[in-house]
Parts: C-alpha cells; sequence; structure tokens
C-alpha cells in the first residue's frame, strides 16, 4: 500500500477518534484547572479580582479545550520533528 493511502487512512481514524466521543457526549463540562483555581481562590478570598480580562473568549468550554488540545498537538509534533531531525543519524556524503 501506498504511503499517502496509509497516512490518509490514518489521519480519518485520527479524526474520527477525536470527533466520536464529542459527538456522544451530550451537555458536558469540560472544565480545566483555570476555572477549578478561580473557584478555589475565591472561597479563600471573597475580595479577590482578576489581573486581567481575556480579550476573546470561546463560545463554550468544549470549544476551549479543542484549541487547548490543537495547540499542545502542534507543539508536540514540533517538538518531535526536532528531535527526530537533531537524533537521525544520516549518511550524507556531500
Amino acid at each position: 500500500m501506498k504511503l499517502w493511502i496509509k497516512n490518509t487512512i490514518l489521519a480519518l481514524i485520527l479524526v474520527l477518534i477525536v470527533i466520536i466521543p464529542l459527538m456522544f457526549i451530550g451537555n458536558s463540562e469540560f472544565g480545566g484547572a483555570d476555572g477549578e483555581a478561580e473557584s478555589a481562590i475565591t472561597e479563600i478570598d471573597t475580595d479577590y479580582e482578576p489581573w486581567f480580562s481575556p480579550i476573546w473568549e470561546p463560545p463554550s468550554g468544549e470549544i476551549e479545550s479543542l484549541f487547548f488540545c490543537v495547540q499542545a498537538a502542534l507543539g508536540a509534533g514540533i517538538v518531535g520533528f526536532v528531535l527526530g531531525r537533531v537524533t537521525s543519524k544520516k549518511n550524507d556524503n556531500r
């Protein structure tokens, strides 16, 4: 089987692994550590006010989680690519 066909099939499987759980999990909250930290701080100090507010907030927690996951995947891909390039041992007789 050609390499691009394998890669396309793997990419489709990856998309299905990401999309299918989001389709079956309805009305659920995907909260992060930021929300938990904010609620813990306001329990300790009721007069606490955040230093700044976000420029734009995603429409839902799921979208925010998606952006975070995409950011993490891109970072891991870049780190993996760089480490692969640095550690690869090619016989280059140029």
